[in-house]
Parts: C-alpha cells; structure tokens; sequence
C-alpha cells in the first residue's frame, strides 16, 4: 500500500505532463484524490494502539553500501502523510490556472514527500529528500515573482550544501556502525558507538543539514526570500509541509544518534533555537509585506519544535535510575512537536492562501496599502483572522495545543530556554495584531473600496480550513490519537 501511495504521484506527474493543458488541473485533483484514497486505506489497517513500524515493506536494494526498500508508517509517518495529502490540493486549488508543467512538478514533489515520511532507510530515505528539492527549485524559478531567481538559487544552494553534509556525516555512522536502518538507531545512540572526534563530526554534519532544513538561526535566510518569491501555491506546500523535513530528520536522525552530543552541546544549541525564536518574530514585526512576514513566522513556529527536541538532550545527563522522573516531560514535549508540525502545516498554508488573495485583489501584499477591509469585506476579514489567532496560539484554536506542550514539557528539562522562548509568544501576538489593525481597522482605503467579497469557490476552501482549525484546538483527542502510542515508544528511548 506504501508503495502504491509513492507511485501514484510519481507516475500521475509523468502523465499529466502529457495530457492537454485543459485537463491538466482536473487530472492533477483526481491523482491526488485516489493517492488521498490509499492514505484513508492506510488509515483503516493502522493500528494506533502500537508505537513501532506498521505495514513494512522490505526488499534487499543494494546490500554492499546497507541500503534496503524499507517503507512503513508509524504515528509520525501517517501524521505527515497526512499533511501532504491535506496541503498539496490546497495548495493547487489556490494556484491560478496552473500550466502542465506546474502540475507536474507539484506531483513529483509530492511523491517525494510520501517517500520521505514513509522511507525507514537513510540511502533510500535521502534519495526521496533529494528528490523533493528539484522540483521545488523549478517551481519557484519558473512559476515565482520578483527576485525568483536569486531565491530559488538561495534556497537550492543552502538546501543542497546542507544535504552533501549530512550525507558525509551519515557515511560516517554506516562506517561505524554497519547500519542505515531508522530502527535500529535508537540504540546506537543509547549505547554510545558514536563517540569521539568522529562522533563530533557526525553530530555536526547532521546538525548543519537539519539546521538549513529548518531552519535555525543562523542558516535561515533563504527562507524568507524564497517563501515570498514562490507562486502562493508553492509558498503553502513548502511552508506546510517541506519544512516539517527538517524536524522529521531531527527525530528520525539527531535524536536518537547522537544523545550525548545533544547534551553536550545544548547550551550552544538552545540559544541558537532561542535566538530563532526570538529574532524572527522581530523581523515579522518590521516587515510590510505580508508574505514575507507570515515566512518569518514560520521560522518562529518550527524553532518551538526544535526547542522541545534540544531539550529532551537534558535527561542524558540523569542517571538512569532518575530518568522516569522525566518521563512525563519528555512524552509531553514531543507530543506537542508532533501536534506542531501538524497544526502549522495547516495554520500557515492558510495564511500564504490569504496573503495571495488579498494580492489578487490589490495587487499588492504591502500592509500599508490597505486600510478599513473590515467594512467593505466583513466575511474576508472574519475568516482571515481566523487563521492569524491560530498562528498566535490563542486558546481553542489549533496553535494554541502544540505550543501549550511544548512548554509544558520542555520548561522542566531547560526552563531558562524555554523562559527565553516565552518572548516569541508575546511578539507573535504583537505581529498579528498590528497586522489586523492596517488590513482591517481604520478608514476604507480609497484603493480598498471596490475590494471584492469572498467567492463561493473561496468559502467552499476556507471554511472546512477553518473549521479544521476550530476542531483541532477544541477537541484534539482524535489527532492524538493516531500518534500517543508513537510518542510513548520514542520517549522511552530518552527517559
């Protein structure tokens, strides 16, 4: 079934590339449908009451450098899994009058992601990662606004050189240890096999490529300019769901390896996170143009992931006998990342969505050409501060749960830090606001006064997001309940 879910957007990219442009968008939607049909399949047969792999496929690939087919699903695959499934169409229903070409590369890229999230072999597990940066350079070139060259250069070449480190690093742990297999990670890390000056260059080798993947301050800045130079379709797929790559291979990767370095180095990397956290909600709060704001947003969301991440590093230095006292703590932190990754890929997709109707209609994202919406599109306004009291984190909507975990759990392990962090919540909050009071409050700006109201095609997108929104923050439970016995297992690796 896992294969079927990779080859479906893979060979649908290979054939809407050959269909006629007049049917290439519809074509695009029903490929993306029967994929969304596995996915429910899938869903059927997993059982959320086991932690481990389910529904494993293996073959032996090429045994002399380690590298096996290995696909399986566990919390964490299907809940990524999911998100693509969710964000793509999303994504391509806000692309207007998207080309053959644009159709297909979106497909591949999402064949890419279904490899990422269900690969459980780094060879094969890095060929997919790979994979997805081609066809997202090329979107962005081909499809994206002003400066897209210079962004899609920026974003390939940091992503790219952020990779060839990690594949050395990686190397490096196969030599060592005579495995690729995720599985068997965890206890490599828990036994110490990667120590030393090797041990070192390993650790930071993975830590460059995650950190660009992030990203984390300071290897973040292709960010920024290629979320705003990228169509809003591609800016929601890579905000939505091309960023979780990089904290999906912090728990896949760093984690579970490299424990000790954690711990050793965490001073060094929770100010990097902090840093992260704190400096890209100040850059959120001098930017005018709306996409380029909700980009360092972004930045500030997944840095709460990682926050949690570096934290677990502390219950290293307990001894063994006291690390159940962290127990709790360790299962909270990660279950928050877990609902993070979720909610922001959701929460942010909305808001590129509504950053680029707000542009169709203007023609500008810039905050200060716009003023008193609220009276000519009261319905507009409605929905989109939906969306924006989401990313802030209020109460009974869907941010508001990850982050609430994520501090609960990561202030016992590194309470300094995460005191620190604590700031990112109250600029967010500052952002949002001063972006509401210049789009919507005060005068109807002269240019805002044939301001159009929302389509029905508009409302039959953003209501069920929003929705979805509302849902997850007022009863989570069922989103929980695919990942609790996921979190439990990997939390025991650390407590």
């Amino acid at each position: 079934m896992i294969t079927a879910l990779i080859l479906i957007p893979l060979i649908g990219a290979l054939l809407v590339a050959v269909l006629p442009r007049a049917v290439s968008r519809t074509a695009t939607l029903a490929i993306i449908t029967a994929a969304a049909a596995v996915v429910a399949y899938i869903m059927l047969f997993f059982n959320t009451g086991l932690g481990g792999l389910q529904l494993v496929e293996m073959a032996t690939w090429v045994p002399s450098i380690g590298a096996d087919y290995l696909v399986a699903v566990d919390g964490l695959s299907l809940l990524l899994v999911l998100l693509t499934t969710l964000v793509v169409p999303f994504g391509l229903i806000a692309s207007k009058n998207p080309t053959r070409g644009f159709c297909s590369l979106l497909l591949l890229t999402m064949g890419a992601l279904y490899g990422t999230f269900t690969a459980h072999n780094f060879i094969l597990w890095f060929l997919f990662y790979e994979m997805s940066l081609i066809p997202a350079f090329l979107l962005i070139k081909l499809w994206g606004g002003e400066k897209r060259d210079s962004a899609a250069t920026q974003f390939f070449v940091f992503t790219f050189l952020g990779s060839v480190a990690m594949l050395v690093a990686m190397l490096g742990v196969y030599h060592t240890t005579g495995t690729f297999n995720f599985h068997e990670f965890g206890a490599i890390g828990r036994n110490g096999l990667l120590t030393g000056t090797a041990g070192w260059f390993m650790f930071t080798g993975v830590c460059l490529g995650i950190a660009v993947k992030v990203p984390v301050f300071p290897f973040h800045t292709w960010l920024p300019d290629a979320y705003t130079a990228a169509p809003t379709g591609v800016s929601m797929v890579l905000t939505g769901i091309l960023s979780k790559m990089g904290v999906y291979a912090a728990l896949r990767l760093l984690l579970p390896l490299f424990p000790q370095q954690i711990q050793a180095a965490q001073p060094i990397l929770l100010t990097l996170v902090v840093l992260s956290i704190v400096l890209s909600t100040l850059a959120a709060l001098a930017q005018q143009d709306l996409k380029r704001m909700v980009a360092y947003i972004s930045i500030n969301h997944l840095g709460y992931c990682m926050l949690a991440i570096v934290a677990i590093g502390t219950t290293v230095a307990v001894p063994p006998d006291a690390r159940v006292a962290f127990a709790p703590d360790v299962q909270a932190a990660l279950g928050g990342v877990f609902m993070q990754i979720f909610n922001h890929g959701i929460t942010a997709a909305a808001l590129f969505y509504w950053a680029g109707l707000l542009e169709e209609r203007r023609g500008s994202r810039l905050l200060g050409d716009f003023g008193g919406l609220m009276q000519q599109t009261p319905q507009l306004c409605a929905w989109m501060s939906l969306a924006m009291f989401s990313s802030l984190g209020l109460p009974g909507l869907n941010g508001f749960i990850g982050e609430i975990l994520i501090f609960k759990g990561a202030f016992n392990l590194a309470p300094v830090a995460t005191a620190c962090a604590g700031f990112g919540l109250l600029i967010t909050a500052g952002v949002f606001l001063r972006a509401m009071q210049k789009l919507f409050s005060g005068p109807l700006a002269d240019s805002c006064k044939s301001f159009p109201a929302l389509t029905l095609q508009e409302k039959l997108i953003v209501i069920p997001v929003s929705i979805l929104m509302l849902a997850l923050g007022i009863v989570p439970g069922f989103m929980f309940h695919i990942f609790n016995a996921t979190v439990t297992h990997m939390a025991n690796l650390f407590s």
